[in-house]
């Protein structure tokens, strides 16, 4: 019998041996298909989903390549019931197509008569479509694209999109790489090229037509995002999680690329600049008036010949719904998880597109691409008053009264002490909580009332090393570039969030000068819901292989 490193078992789960000789080739093999769970020190589990399945197969895998797979790593015999369930789910994707029809516009083709018949007799799905062409061919309204894809994927037949992209309006973009020095230098221009993973991930997107890109934060998606640009040469609109996100984008693509000041419009609180190149705001799209948002029409006003949705893990829903009206348009989220709290992946898959790209953090940490990162809990008691006071308060208070505790001020104080002269960020949820400690450490705090401008100062103070340490509520969670963070102390946070807890530990990834590790620190209330969603928050991060040290704050001497 083989000694592989993975038992198969026929509810979905695969088990890795990681201590196996050929665990890490059995990873990348499975990481295709397969979605990892939970990651402790000796045995991970992963599980096998449609939506993986289907992920796999638009990105060219087959069923034939999963089931090998499978078979030429386990340690046992590969339950036959699980094979034939692979296989048929796989086949699902694409027995459905929708096509350019010469003569009829957008159809939806099919090579298995009686799916076709399923899915027109469907309630929800019936509307959308047009006079029936032949019995394999259906006309599909053009603007129902992406209403359609959603249901289809909720029925279990998603769609094959083949009906492709209109070009959009043609505008000249290219990437400026070039080396630091030498007679091919570029005056004015950082020496810099795009990384083998950047080259690949932007490739795949564009082979596909529009998907998502998966890079760990600090990996620089955001130059995938300027490649896929260069490549169309098109009319583009990025969307962003807030104004200073917006503005990092905008340096970048001004120093990566041929684009100029004047190509490059901001929209929104503040501006409403609609230019070749506009980057907006998910805030202002997402601003109703009146029951109305008035600025979603920025989406479809315009001839985009590609949409870059930044932290696409985060796309509001109103947002989903417009992306369905845009199917024409070239499509590329990129993320750093494509964890959503809300269950809501089917649509990413089925309105942005699938998986094109994704890369494992160690992995891109094993190239010195991201800093290695050390993970510790620090574990701190209640008082007795404060032990009383939550084990007598109503359920929905309960959370903020353990984490926003008095007690971990002065473990915050101490750890921020060890690290004196490092770059240091205090990241929290609760405003109160961070007042008193940009107080006692005398730093000063951004958090949602904070100007765009004092934000901006505050942040590239901190990047000059004139501060050295910076309080930041949950405003600073995403798409802020803070490449000389070196040390993180969460106090509190947004409940369970896996995605939040990944992009706090984003903030420090960016390679240091020196090499050292990035630290980074949560100090969690012991016996309460504070340490119950500490360990929920922890598992995606588990899962790409960081581990957490638990430590007493008695003991932080040893940190």
């Amino acid at each position: 019998m083989a000694d592989g490193p993975l038992i198969v078992q026929s509810d979905k789960t695969i088990l890795l041996e990681v201590d196996h000789a050929q665990a890490d080739e059995a990873r990348h093999a499975i990481a295709a298909f397969a979605e990892l769970e939970r990651a402790p020190e000796h045995m991970h589990s992963y599980r096998i989903t449609p939506l993986g399945l289907w992920n796999a197969r638009a990105a060219g895998l087959d069923a034939e390549q999963v089931l090998d797979t499978l078979l030429s790593y386990s340690r046992f015999p590969v339950p036959h019931a699980l094979l034939v369930d692979i296989e048929e789910t796989m086949s699902r994707y694409g027995r459905l197509r929708l096509e350019k029809d010469p003569q009829h516009g957008l159809v939806l083709r099919t090579s298995d008569y009686p799916v076709l018949e399923e899915v027109m007799h469907a309630k929800k799905i019936k509307p959308l479509l047009g006079p029936r062409i032949d019995a394999e061919t259906t006309v599909v309204h053009s603007s129902q694209r992406g209403a359609l894809k959603q249901l289809l994927l909720k029925l279990g037949w998603p769609a094959e999109d083949l009906a492709g992209y209109v070009d959009g309006t043609p505008h000249p973009i290219a990437l400026t790489e070039s080396p630091g020095t030498g007679e091919d230098a570029v005056p004015g221009r950082d020496g810099w090229r795009l990384r083998p993973y950047q080259k690949m991930a932007a490739e795949n997107f564009w082979a596909g037509g529009s998907g998502v890109v998966v890079l760990p934060c600090g990996a620089g998606k955001t130059l995938v995002g300027a490649a896929a640009m260069a490549t169309s040469s098109t009319t583009t609109l990025i969307l962003v999680t807030n104004t200073v996100s917006a503005r990092q984008w905008k340096d970048e693509l001004l120093r990566r690329t041929s684009l100029t000041e004047d190509e490059i419009g901001e929209y929104s609180g503040a501006l409403k600049e609609v230019r070749p190149v506009t980057i907006a705001t998910y805030q202002v799209l997402t601003m109703r008036r009146g029951g109305l948002y008035p600025h979603l029409e920025l989406l479809d006003g315009n001839d985009w010949g590609l949409i870059i949705y930044d932290e696409v893990h985060l796309l509001p829903a109103p947002i989903f719904r417009m992306t369905a009206d845009l199917q024409a348009r070239r499509r590329l989220g990129l993320t750093a998880t494509l964890v959503r709290e809300d269950g809501r992946e089917g649509e990413v898959f089925s309105l942005i597109g699938p998986k094109r790209y994704d890369a494992p953090w160690k992995d891109i940490e094993a190239q010195g691409y991201i800093a290695p990162a050390d993970c510790v809990e620090v574990r701190v008691d209640l008082p007795r008053d404060e032990r009383v006071a939550y084990a007598m308060a109503e359920d929905a208070d309960k959370y903020r009264l353990c984490a926003a505790s008095e007690t971990k001020s002065a473990v915050v104080e101490q750890l921020a002490a060890r690290h004196r002269g490092e770059q240091l960020l205090v990241i929290g949820q609760y405003i109160d909580q961070l007042d008193e400690l940009a107080a006692r450490l005398d730093a000063p705090v951004i958090k949602g009332d904070t100007s765009v401008k004092e934000r901006q100062r505050l942040f590239g103070e901190f990047r000059s090393g004139a501060l050295q340490t910076l309080v930041v509520s949950k405003v600073a969670n995403f798409s802020i570039d803070l490449p000389e963070a070196s040390v993180a102390i969460q106090v509190s946070g947004s409940f369970g969030s896996r995605q939040e807890e990944a992009q706090r530990l984003g903030r420090l990834l960016r390679p240091k000068a020196d090499g050292r590790a990035a630290r980074f620190y949560t100090v969690v209330a012991r016996d309460t819901l504070d340490q119950d969603y500490a360990a929920k928050r922890q598992r995606f991060l588990a899962e790409q292989g960081y581990a957490y040290t638990i430590l007493d704050a008695k003991d932080i001497s040893k940190a």
